[in-house]
């Protein structure tokens, strides 16, 4: 630093210490004065013999060998020993005690000081600047926000001001990466930490990020880069993209998703969506979009192979694909058919897929083989199932199966019921996807004994039955099945000419048709559409010579959704039987009413005729009725209904003396269909009803 100019006036600075007292503190250095600063240094030859001395009695002689670095110093003994130490502690000498009489006393360390309490500082955020957008883009940005921010994860707690810095810091590229997915690439945002007023308000810190979108990016060209398709607009129509549109991240994915499942499900299963690429002017705020497209061959079914570990074989595989030889391929087709094999239930994995084969066709196509690659599963399952319900009591049911003992898919099912008021077992020779997909053929015997209000009966049943039903994973609008079935059962019945329940033996054969019609949304838990069901039995009874008759019963249902949570839903049902007195016809064939898959409030079969002791013992018709209002929360539901029905001795329902049944039901949702509990009273109770009827199963009531 230059000195200041000779006109400027300095102030006088004293000295902190005067100079006279600054000399007389230092010392004389005069070598006159100590005679000790004027000797010459010792060798160190000397300091050595001079320390020996200090440390031994033994005085070593001039010229003698330095003794440092001798174990003993000066006393010449090379042996160190204890006694050589100038120490005169004589426990050094003593011998070490035993080891088992060894005291260690323990090392006690000063307490901690307490830790000092953790000090929380409180915040909030405050996002400006995304209101420029559209009020449905600003809703959705702030809303990704919320989720993935680290402010909004902190809970508006931080332990220091640092620590919010920092989660601004992250919260600030996250919100450009959101703006970026929206179109809007040359956001800015800014951040800041605002300290609270002291107006008495809101008194937290508030961790603030404005943001300035700036210009949204929109396609000004939309280019496809592909090999000519049939039709030649396939790729165009499903690539859901705009000129003039904003560039959002979502859409772009979902377009090229979209043109990658297309073009498989019409005769290009090998085709490949490449990386896209987007050319932004940051002038205009315009995008160019190309998108390259390698559509592979054009190609029909041609042939199915199988390997692995089979557990059946390729002609079976056949069987369940929905697609013939010679059709445009169709990758849903391929898919579905890799969805049958599962639900067969006979795999650990399943893996179908084409293969080219290079044989032309002939129409600028050419055939590709689907192989089906297998590896079986354990075929056996143990099984079982529980329900209870007022009049019925406690059912559980259990089975083993072996599902493919006889190939393909013939399965030997091992069944047996227990409950209150039911017991039986049974086997059953079940071939499913018989000769078609979702045909099932189904032989059964079993040995029931049941014992309820209405009857009491030990049954021997042969049945045979093919049927054609939906399946989760297809579920058919219109279904069918077929059957005979013989029967021998001795039942007790009431005998209004003995007064009194007498046990007769019926023998019965039949047969059963039914048919039905579903165009509901779902198989399991329908929320829209409406079902119907016919089923007509004609059977005979042999007990006296051959009595012929006609069971029928009609069942419809519908449903319609009131709102996203809530579901109206109602059902009817009208049986009758046709062509025979009631008391020819064997009690656990006649029509009852009253129970949980019926008219709730109930007792099971409580409803209709009754004998003199108030006990049931069935009709020749029936008519019943139901409404709901289900209302659904995630997994689970509440439900409010009314059921109402009768059965009847005439041939015909006469919709007279209905009885009514209120309750409330509680829903368990799971993926195999919602767990249910139902609890019901009867309207105008009669004497010997029950106030409460309680009912547990599987499934909607209806």
């Amino acid at each position: 630093m230059p000195p200041p100019p000779p006109e400027v006036a300095l102030p006088e600075v004293e000295p902190i210490i005067p100079d006279e007292e600054f000399n007389e503190t230092v010392p004389d250095l005069d070598a006159g004065d100590d005679p000790e600063l004027d000797r010459p240094l010792e060798s160190i030859e000397a300091f050595e013999r001079r320390l020996a001395a200090e440390q031994s009695d033994a005085e070593p002689a001039e010229g003698s060998e330095a003794p440092l670095g001798d174990p003993a110093l000066a006393d010449g003994d090379p042996v160190e020993e204890i006694g050589d130490a100038p120490i005169s502690d004589t426990a050094l000498t003593e011998p070490l005690p035993p080891l088992g009489e060894f005291e260690v006393e323990p090392v006690e360390f000063a307490e901690d000081a307490e830790d000092r309490e953790t000090v929380e500082i409180d915040y909030r955020v405050a996002v400006n600047g995304l209101e420029d957008a559209d009020e449905e883009t600003d809703a959705a940005m702030r809303s990704m926000f919320n989720d993935l921010s680290a402010l909004r994860d902190g809970d508006g707690e931080a332990a220091n001001v640092a620590m919010i810095a920092a989660r601004l810091t992250e919260d600030s590229e996250l919100l450009k990466r959101i703006l970026a997915s929206e179109g809007w690439y040359e956001a800015d945002v800014q951040t800041r930490i605002d300290r609270p007023t002291d107006d008495g308000g809101d008194q937290r810190i508030v961790a603030v990020l404005d943001v300035n979108p700036g210009q949204r990016f929109a396609f000004s060209e939309i280019n496809i880069e592909a090999q000519p398709t049939e039709p030649s607009d396939l790729i165009r129509d499903n690539l859901a993209l705009e000129v003039g549109e904003p560039i959002v991240a979502q859409r772009v994915q979902g377009a090229e998703a979209q043109v990658a499942v297309a073009l498989p499900e019409n005769g290009y299963p090998f085709a490949e969506v490449g990386q896209r690429d987007i050319l932004l002017d940051q002038y205009t705020g315009e995008g160019v979009y190309t998108l390259p497209v390698e559509t592979g061959p054009r190609a029909r079914f041609g042939g199915i192979t199988t390997e692995g570990d089979l557990a059946f074989d390729a002609e079976h595989v056949g069987v369940l694909a929905r697609f013939k030889p010679g059709e445009l391929y169709d990758a849903s087709k391929v898919d579905d058919l890799r969805k049958a094999m599962v639900a067969t239930g006979l795999f650990s994995t399943v893996t179908v897929a084409p293969e080219r084969t290079g044989e032309a066709v002939g129409d600028g196509t050419e055939y590709v083989t689907v192989n089906a690659e297998q590896n079986a599963g354990p075929p056996r399952t143990i099984a079982g199932a529980a329900g209870y319900g007022t009049g019925e009591g406690l059912r559980l049911e259990a089975s083993w199966t072996h599902r493919n003992m006889f190939p393909p898919e013939g399965a030997l099912i091992v069944h047996g019921v227990a409950g209150t008021s039911e017991q039986g077992a049974g086997v059953t020779f079940r071939r499913s996807n018989a000769g078609r997909r979702d045909r099932t053929f189904e032989l059964t015997a079993e040995a029931l004994r049941s014992d309820y209000d209405a009857y009491d009966a030990y049954t021997g049943r042969l049945a045979g039955l093919i049927r054609y039903d939906s399946t989760p994973i297809w579920q058919k609008t219109l279904t069918y099945s077929l059957g005979v079935e013989l029967l021998a059962t001795a039942e007790k019945d009431y005998d209004f000419a003995l007064g009194r329940r007498d046990r007769r033996t019926f023998y019965i054969a039949g047969l059963s048709g039914q048919v039905g019609l579903d165009l509901t949304d779902d198989l399991l838990n329908p929320t829209e559409g409406f079902r119907v069901t016919a089923l007509v039995q004609p059977e005979g009874s042999l007990e006296d010579g051959f009595n012929p008759y006609v069971r029928a019963r009609i069942d419809a249902s519908g449903y319609f959704p009131a709102s996203e949570s809530i579901v109206l839903a109602g059902r009817i049902r009208l049986g009758t039987i046709q062509g025979v007195d009631r008391f020819d016809i064997a009690p656990s064939r006649r029509m009852y009413a009253g129970g949980g898959g019926s008219v709730r409030g109930f007792a099971y079969q409580k409803l209709g005729p009754l004998d003199p002791d108030g006990d049931p013992i069935g009709g020749r018709s029936l008519n019943e009725a139901a409404a709901e209002v289900r209302y659904r929360f995630g997994n689970f539901g509440i439900v409010g209904f009314v059921d109402v029905g009768q059965a009847y001795a005439s041939t015909m329902p006469q919709f007279d003396d209905l009885r009514f049944g209120v309750g409330l039901g509680g829903r368990f949702y799971t993926n195999f269909g919602p767990f249910r509990l139902d609890v019901a009273t009867p309207l105008d109770r009669r004497p010997g009803e029950s106030r409460i009827n309680v009912y547990v199963s599987i499934g909607q009531a209806f």
